[in-house]
């Protein structure tokens, strides 16, 4: 790494289509507990507790999670959330290795359902009242961030979450010596890093909100420790 002045275009290897099943279900389950240690959900859960803080809890409310991986956001939201009998969540990734990896993780009774295949495909008639994504817009290119973006403003009856890396020496460093003292999977502590060096300043949300063509005044943009930035909308 030269330099992060701008977003890395590098490959993380668990993109790689030669990756096995077995090696994929590692690698996400490693992942889940960077998660947990990087302190990655608060930020998400928090959202979602705002957006569901005057709905009765037997009222249907459908949360769909864009690139689950390994599930970890969708279970944790259930256990926050176990009260809500009208809580329904869905997970969408176009990784078909995300789906059995996920639901071997993932106890019969979570109210979850996992699909694979692309989020931006999913019936019209289906109504998702949130959308969240957790560590998924860095494997994104700019343009792919500004679709993704709109269709989650158009989407969302209540409101949408993007949850991401801080582009920041710190945050490459540290995780680079935190994976080698945590023996993590070899991919993990490659992608861990190369994830820091495609991820966002603060000036890359700004213009990407703009070519989306968003109301900045109306999109909540903050920086949350550790090294991380989330945006989102509720109506």
């Amino acid at each position: 790494m030269s330099s992060l002045a701008s977003r890395s275009t590098e490959a993380e290897w668990m993109d790689g289509e030669d990756v096995s099943p077995e090696v994929f279900a590692a690698v996400v389950a490693d992942l889940a507990t960077v998660n947990t240690v990087t302190l990655a959900r608060p930020p998400t859960l928090e959202f979602v507790a705002l957006a569901l803080r005057t709905v009765p809890p037997a009222a249907p409310v459908t949360i769909l999670d864009v690139g689950f991986g390994d599930g970890d956001m969708l279970r944790a939201i259930a256990r926050r959330f176990r009260g809500r009998s009208g809580l329904r969540l869905i997970g969408y990734d176009i990784n078909p290795r995300s789906q059995p990896a996920a639901s071997a993780r993932t106890p019969e009774d979570m109210p979850i359902e996992y699909r694979t295949g692309d989020a931006f495909a999913i019936d019209p008639g289906e109504p998702v009242d949130l959308i969240i994504s957790s560590l998924v817009t860095h494997h994104m290119r700019d343009p792919e961030i500004v679709r993704f973006l709109g269709w989650m403003e158009m989407r969302a009856a209540r409101g949408w979450f993007v949850n991401d890396l801080h582009r920041h020496w710190i945050a490459y460093h540290g995780f680079r010596l935190l994976g080698a003292v945590a023996r993590w999977h070899p991919f993990v502590r490659h992608d861990g890093a190369v994830s820091v060096a495609r991820s966002f300043r603060r000036d890359d949300w700004e213009a990407i909100i703009v070519r989306a063509g968003l109301d900045r005044a109306t999109i909540a943009l903050r920086w949350h420790m550790p090294f991380r930035w989330c945006l989102g909308r509720l109506r």
